[in-house]
């Protein structure tokens, strides 16, 4: 028994809800897709969906399988993935992802100490949004890479690699730009202007989360997909901003002033599967965490007034220690 395909076509019938459409999908025939269901329930001795109705629903056995089948799939997928990478050779190489927008000077020292670390490893890397990461980690088409956490991602594991303190960042022209701290329940009133849901939905959900706990239920969410249309809009008076003071700084017109209590800190995380993760992968967040700490300008600083600190300590960011 094909366990694993059989568990693909489940999870493909789960989530649309009709064989017809997920024999579509997957491109084969209903009555194909119906007789592998068929020897999956068979093979495990449970009814998986209740066929009772136009559209079938899963069975409390069916529910509990959804998740396991994910993480089997998934651990499958890595598998074979892993195992062609081993005939092809291509094991000498670090396929990584980071977020859009990450500055030049941190992805600069990111490749430079990785070359320090593991001499003779090819770093190849690219750019993805924290839902477009997880989906690649589970696919095996990328090692390891950087995302806010939280998120969700059956079989993937995160490791702290850096926390940004968030504040409210306004048009400098507005009385609030004048406070030396803003509590969120003065933004009544105003749009909130924060990055794509797809982005990182679980951060997403979380920032609204803690508006509404502040007494902040904002008229309209200004979605952003990146950092030059939200500072855009914030300097069009289009909305506030819930942002690093690393981001605001990028636009002078516009003022960062911290959240009164701190409630909103953003964390940035290295994430690898669980298992059968790139052997380089563990070196990948030890080296993010020391770039996200101070990344290297021209001199290996950010200048400020007449002196030269850290970027971290300027913008009230907090670096993860790194082992070792």
């Amino acid at each position: 028994m094909d366990l694993g395909r059989h568990l693909r076509y489940f999870l493909v019938v789960a989530r649309e809800g009709h064989f017809g459409e997920a024999a579509v999908e997957l491109g084969i025939a209903q009555p194909a897709l119906s007789q592998s269901v068929r020897r999956l329930e068979e093979e495990l001795g449970v009814a998986l969906f209740d066929r009772s109705r136009r559209r079938v629903e899963l069975t409390p056995a069916g529910r509990l399988l959804v998740s396991q089948a994910r993480d089997l799939v998934a651990g499958e997928t890595r598998l074979r993935e892993t195992m062609r990478r081993v005939r092809d050779g291509e094991l000498g190489t670090l396929r990584a992802a980071v977020p859009p927008a990450t500055p030049a000077v941190a992805l600069r020292g990111l490749v430079e100490r990785m070359a320090d670390q593991a001499p003779g490893l090819e770093v190849d890397l690219c750019e993805m949004t924290g839902t477009e990461l997880v989906r690649a980690l589970s696919g095996g088409s990328v090692d390891t890479g950087l995302l806010t956490a939280p998120f969700e991602g059956a079989g993937l594991v995160g490791q702290p690699v850096h926390r940004a303190q968030l504040g409210a960042v306004l048009p400098r022209g507005e009385a609030l730009a004048r406070a030396g701290s803003v509590d969120l329940g003065d933004l009544a009133g105003w749009d909130l202007v924060l990055s794509a849901r797809r982005s990182a939905p679980v951060w997403f959900e979380r920032v609204l989360a803690v508006c509404r706990e502040s007494d902040w239920i904002p008229p309209r969410v200004r979605e952003a997909g990146d950092t030059e249309f939200l500072l855009g809009l914030v300097l069009a008076r289009r909305g506030v901003a819930l942002e690093t003071a690393a981001v605001a700084a990028r636009e002078p017109r516009l003022a960062w002033r911290p959240l009164t209590g701190a409630p909103l800190h953003r964390r940035t995380e290295a994430v690898r599967p669980a298992q059968d993760a790139h052997p380089a992968a563990a070196a990948f967040a030890e080296a993010a965490a020391r770039v996200l700490a101070d990344p290297p300008g021209n001199d290996g600083s950010l200048t400020v007034g007449n002196g030269h600190r850290p970027w971290s300590r300027v913008y009230g960011e907090e670096p993860i220690t790194p082992p070792g």
